[in-house]
């Protein structure tokens, strides 16, 4: 596809056959991303892989999902996960909201698109997974392939056309100020062709007094069919379990959009819930959320 021309993949470290944990770098489109491959002691060939995706300005080495990427593979599973570059080399931790925002939610496309090729040179059984806005972003790569190069997906309290309308409907009590100027004054730029052109904004995403181009804005800011991850999930072919919290404050409506087409689906898309849980599945919710994707892993085998 056309988002993956001047793709260059780079390796940095070979896999050791007795290998637990590698770090492994990619260029993709022009920035240095970096991932963390967690492999069982009896890797092989046959041997399923997760490519983990983290939610809004995260990174790979956090909790949720470094919980979930030890307790795959205590379960024979190994895992990929990655940090989205979000226009930056060699990010790690916590996107620091001092760094001006120059990115778009559909750059994540690539990313895990250049990681599931990673993928598949280690294992022939790979599978995505995506974690809050993560989840939106596996969506839209599954949905962007007519033919995903993976067995199936994993989407973790995935956000939902709700919260982002609900992000929207926010700004002005959050930021002190209306969302419809800016979004006005950054969408007349991007349609006149300066969407690089930057903007000082009371707030982005979760960044304070932040200056961003006017295409990473309306990216998160203008209402967008894609992100309705339900929406998309349906138009996809492969197996994908939706995990939800039962005591998720961030994406409360996870069941609610989903279960529709869980029921409608014909066994293709499994809704299923983790009682107590919030939406970062801290400590042993994390061995649940194991649990529940070796059974998935298992079915769709």
């Amino acid at each position: 596809m056309r988002w993956l021309l001047g793709l260059v993949v780079l390796l940095v470290l070979a896999v050791p056959a007795d290998a637990t944990e590698q770090e492994l770098e990619l260029s993709i489109n022009g920035h240095t991303a970096l991932a963390t491959l967690r492999t069982p002691t009896s890797m092989g060939p046959d041997t399923p892989l997760v490519v983990m995706t983290h939610g809004t300005l995260a990174h790979k080495d956090m909790e949720v999902v470094q919980g979930v990427a030890k307790a795959l593979e205590q379960r024979g599973i190994a895992t990929l996960a990655h940090t989205l570059s979000l226009g930056l080399d060699r990010r790690k931790g916590m996107y620091d909201c001092a760094v001006r925002h120059d990115y778009v939610t559909a750059d994540a496309v690539a990313e895990i698109a250049a990681w599931v090729n990673r993928a598949k040179d280690i294992s022939r059984l790979v599978f995505t997974f995506g974690h809050s806005r993560g989840g939106n972003q596996v969506a839209r790569y599954l949905a962007a392939n007519e033919a995903p190069p993976v067995a199936g997906a994993v989407l973790l309290a995935p956000v939902t056309a709700k919260a982002e309308a609900d992000l929207r409907v926010s700004y002005a009590r959050t930021y002190g100020k209306p969302l419809e100027p800016l979004l006005e004054q950054a969408t007349k730029a991007v349609v006149a062709g300066r969407g690089g052109e930057w903007m000082d904004v009371p707030g982005f995403i979760y960044c304070r007094n932040a200056v961003v181009t006017a295409r990473s804005f309306t990216s998160f800011y203008a209402a967008d069919a894609s992100q309705d991850t339900a929406a998309l999930v349906s138009r996809v072919k492969l197996p994908v379990l939706v995990l939800a919290a039962t005591k998720d404050a961030v994406v409360p409506d996870v069941i609610a959009s989903f279960a529709p087409l869980a029921d409608s689906s014909g066994g293709r898309v499994h809704l299923d819930k983790i009682d107590d849980a919030d939406h970062f599945f801290r400590d042993l919710f994390a061995e649940d959320v194991a649990d529940h994707i070796a059974d998935f892993i298992k079915q769709t085998r």
